[in-house]
């Protein structure tokens, strides 16, 4: 849903989310629940999931390794595609799983 929400509104999105996330972006900034449920200004498209493992910590804790890759179009108004790998943090809270922590990261595209 996260992914998708790169190339299309995502009903929901926000309740994936806990309160108290921070992310760290591609640059190294830090970013809170408000900017991930912050509609993107330009949609990428052709957004696609890669491979994901999840790795459970007894009941309530589970990490997510992954990958994605979207459409961008650049600041110089060309599009190229960008791939990332991340790593997302699950929490289970009150009988609910939230998302409480991820890093993203920009890597090389498959050829």
């Amino acid at each position: 849903m996260w992914a998708d929400a790169n190339c299309s509104p995502q009903p929901g999105l926000e309740e994936m989310f806990a309160d108290d996330f921070l992310g760290t972006a591609t640059d190294g900034t830090r970013y809170g629940k408000e900017e991930v449920i912050t509609p993107f200004k330009k949609p990428d498209r052709q957004c696609q999931f890669g491979d994901v493992k999840v790795h459970f910590f007894g009941n309530e804790l589970a990490i997510a390794y992954g990958n994605e890759s979207s459409i961008r179009t650049g600041a110089d108004g060309k599009e190229y595609k960008r791939c990332l790998a991340w790593t997302d943090t699950w929490l289970k809270r009150n009988g609910k799983w939230q998302l409480i922590a991820a890093q993203d990261n920009v890597v090389e595209c498959p050829k």
